[in-house]
């Protein structure tokens, strides 16, 4: 008879003119082993194993993970149990790769699959084995470690073992000396990857945190510090016009009183509306303002805005129209239409000199866009993106008018509450556009 000559999961068997085709070329060692260890049935060995689920999960695992929350198997023969025996339930179960053996409940020793294979696929390996007890093919050192090592502890043991031992499954233990059962190296290093991938993921989570916040933190500062300066400008204002008008009664002088009056009234109403601009800014960001949905004709409220854009322009030679079809309405929150509307009406009225402002209203396929376009002295295209920032102006803006730059940040955020976004388009000297666009369309009043 040939020997088999071992390579890896098969073995290379040499011809020698034998016809039968199995008996030369590659041969499957599992169907060698099972020629060489017994032509006739025997018992089979029962081994007290339970499947377990496998471990390796994203989901996070209990801080701290064990070595006993990776057990696969518990499969277990007493060191006494023939080779035979145990080399048949190898060969009935193929998804079985290792068995502890037991004395007193204690694990002594480790049988693999490989292990096997190679004693009894050697020359004469069933004559030498097969009515031995396991004990004699069995490693009778593996690693036994407890089941409340930690992982990384129980993969750098595992590791350190002597290279034709370093994947065999590493037996576990209580703390009683008992046997629990077998976890399989493989397992633990991918268990491993998974714990360091999701540790540096959270590690970079936790940096990106940081970040925000420290952002956060600095945005509010700079919120904190412009809003002090805006709200103690007019608070300055009004505390010098009321010392003046206390020394003009003082001295009788109605005149000079009813003069400070109205600068003390104007005043008054732009701290007003710088405390409201901060009050609603604050809302939105934090969540607390609630839309009102109902149905409402668009034409009324872009005449109302532009009865207030002629009061705003004044005396200046700018002409004020609406173009929109009476039929036109919107499902929204109308107080907050007219707030976003209300907000670039005023811009527009206050940098535009002359020319004319348009209230428009456009229905399209892709949504509904309400514009108010200006002939004022446009907008440089390096200045667009400054627009939104709080408490940002433009120079321009700054030299000509007063404000606190918070209109159009509060009108883009009231748009997005809605469902919608603010939209400019604008070049310098070719006056302004901005548009309050809906993605959805606007509706028509049978009425009309």
């Amino acid at each position: 008879m040939r020997r088999p000559e071992p390579s890896g999961r098969f073995v290379t068997c040499r011809d020698t003119g034998a016809t039968n085709r199995r008996t030369a070329g590659v041969a499957d060692r599992g169907w060698i082993v099972r020629r060489l260890v017994t032509r006739r049935p025997v018992e089979l060995v029962h081994l007290a194993r339970v499947d377990r689920p496998s471990s390796l999960s994203l989901a996070p695992r209990r801080d701290g993970g064990v070595l006993g929350d990776l057990v696969a198997s518990d499969a277990a023969v007493p060191a006494a149990r023939r080779v035979r025996a145990v080399a048949d339930e190898f060969f009935a179960r193929p998804e079985l790769e290792a068995v502890a053996l037991i004395e007193a409940a204690r694990p002594v020793g480790l049988l693999t699959r490989g292990r096997l294979l190679l004693k009894l696929a050697r020359g004469f390996g069933q004559e030498l084995w097969a009515r031995r007890p396991v004990s004699a093919i069995a490693d009778r050192e593996p690693l036994v470690l407890p089941a409340s090592l930690s992982l990384g502890a129980a993969l750098a043991r595992a590791l350190d073992r002597p290279a034709g031992t370093v994947y065999d499954e590493i037996v576990i233990r209580d703390d009683r000396e008992g046997y629990v059962g077998l976890v399989p190296v493989r397992e633990l290093v991918l268990e491993q990857s998974v714990a360091h991938a999701r540790t540096t993921a959270e590690h970079e989570a936790a940096v990106a945190r940081a970040a925000d916040l420290e952002r956060l933190d600095r945005l509010r500062a700079q919120f904190l510090a412009h809003a002090t300066h805006e709200l103690r400008s007019p608070v300055n204002a009004i505390a010098a016009l009321a010392e003046t008008v206390r020394l003009a009664a003082g001295r009788g002088d109605l005149a000079a009183v009813t003069e400070r009056l109205d600068l003390l009234l104007r005043s008054a109403a732009g701290l007003r509306g710088t405390v409201n601009n901060i009050l609603d800014l604050s809302k939105l960001e934090a969540g607390r303002i609630e839309v009102t949905c109902a149905r409402f004709a668009l034409a009324p409220l872009l005449d109302e805005l532009a009865a207030t854009a002629r009061l705003l322009v004044g005396s200046k030679p700018v002409e004020v129209r609406v173009d929109a079809s009476p039929a036109l309405t919107l499902e929204t929150d109308r107080s907050k239409v007219r707030q976003v509307l209300l907000n670039l009406v005023s811009n527009a009225a206050k940098f535009t000199d002359e020319g004319e402002i348009v209230l428009a209203a456009e229905d399209g396929s892709l949504g509904l866009r309400l514009e108010v376009r200006d002939t004022g002295p446009g907008i440089r295209a390096e200045d667009l993106g400054r627009l939104f920032v709080p408490f940002g102006q433009l120079e321009d803006a700054r030299v000509k008018q007063e404000g606190t730059g918070l209109g159009l940040v509060i009108a883009r955020s009231m748009a997005q509450l809605l469902g919608g976004t603010v939209e400019v388009r604008s070049r310098r000297g070719a006056g302004s556009t901005f548009a309050l666009f809906f993605p959805f369309p606007a509706t028509r009043s049978d009425a009309a």
